[in-house]
Order: C-alpha cells, then structure tokens, then sequence
C-alpha cells in the first residue's frame, strides 16, 4: 500500500481519535517536504552538475541552484556565486520521497537508531540532516566523487511539534528514544 494511501486510510482515522478532533479536515497532513544541499563556495561547475544530478536523482524533480545574495570575504564567496541546490517536493512524489526515505534509505546508515526528536521548528514542522547522499538506493557509491550533505525539512499543517511528531510517527518515521539522539 502506498503511503499516501495509508494516510488517508489508517492515519486520519487514528490521528483524529488521538486528538480528539470533530473534523476530518483538522487533521494535521504533509504540506511539502524540501531538500537542500549546500555547497562549498569554490566548488568545480562539474562538480555542480554531478552534485545537482545526484539531488535530481534522489528527489525525481530538477533542482534549483541556489547563489548567494551579497557578498562574505570571510567565507570567500562573492554575490552570485553558486551556493547550493534545493528542491520542493510536492503531492505524490512528496509521499513517494518519505517513503522511500523511511523504508530504504534510513535503514541503511550504519548504527541508525532513529531520527533525532530534536529537529521540530515549535511550528509544526520536522528538519533533519544527512551526512552524506550514498544512503539513498538511487546512488552508486562507487561513482560518488564529493561525499554531500543534506538538509531534509518536512513541512506540515500541524500547529504543534506534538502533533507533528504523532503524524511522521504514524507514517513510519523512526525517531530515536530520548538516550540516544544521535544525528543521522
């Protein structure tokens, strides 16, 4: 069954009994879910479209290249410069993403003991990080050349983190137990 099927299925349902909400519409649902990489300032343009490549890869959707807006002498980056890539995930391929998320690539960090529980904004949504991109199936490891990170927020219409939390939990998110909150 497909992830967005079994939203609409079993965690509504179960979501609105928790909650005790009268609605169905009340239920807290995944608005969007962004990635975003960031790149080191001096970085090849073959090294860019590789880098953009692999995000299009594991998101399904061409990313955007981020530049930076003003100028950092500190950091060696000038107004223009290409700073990083993001991508927006919407409707089915948002669901398609966290489920493949969830189900493939998390279980295949060494030592994974879940999501840190940390990451809520008190807004209702969920960030994480991701130390490097070869966790994802749709990478082969052996051609990576530049191990990259990533930054995953996951947007809801949730108005607290505890609701927000009950929702990703409900959609199989495995967060870590409070002892060991480890970034993933």
């Amino acid at each position: 069954m497909l992830l967005k099927e079994t939203y609409r299925e079993k965690v509504v349902p179960e979501l609105q009994k928790r909650l005790g909400l009268k609605n169905r519409m009340q239920v807290p649902r995944l608005d969007k879910i962004i990635l975003n990489m960031g790149f080191d300032a001096a970085i090849d343009k073959d090294v860019l479209k590789v880098l953009t490549g692999e995000l299009a890869m594991i998101s399904g959707q061409k990313p955007v290249v981020t530049k930076s807006r003003k100028s950092i002498s500190n950091f060696k980056v000038r107004k223009g410069m290409n700073v990083g890539a993001k991508v927006t995930l919407r409707g089915n391929r948002m669901y398609d993403f966290l489920e493949r998320l969830v189900h493939l690539s998390l279980p295949r960090i060494r030592d994974f003991r879940g999501v840190p529980a940390r990451g809520f904004d008190s807004r209702g949504n969920y960030s994480m990080g991701l130390s490097e991109q070869t966790i994802f199936p749709e990478i082969d490891p052996d051609n990576v050349k530049t191990v990259q990170g990533m930054n995953i927020t996951i947007v809801t219409t949730a108005r607290t983190d505890e609701h927000c939390k009950q929702l990703l939990a409900l959609l199989g998110v495995p967060f870590a137990s409070s002892g060991s909150e480890k970034q993933a």
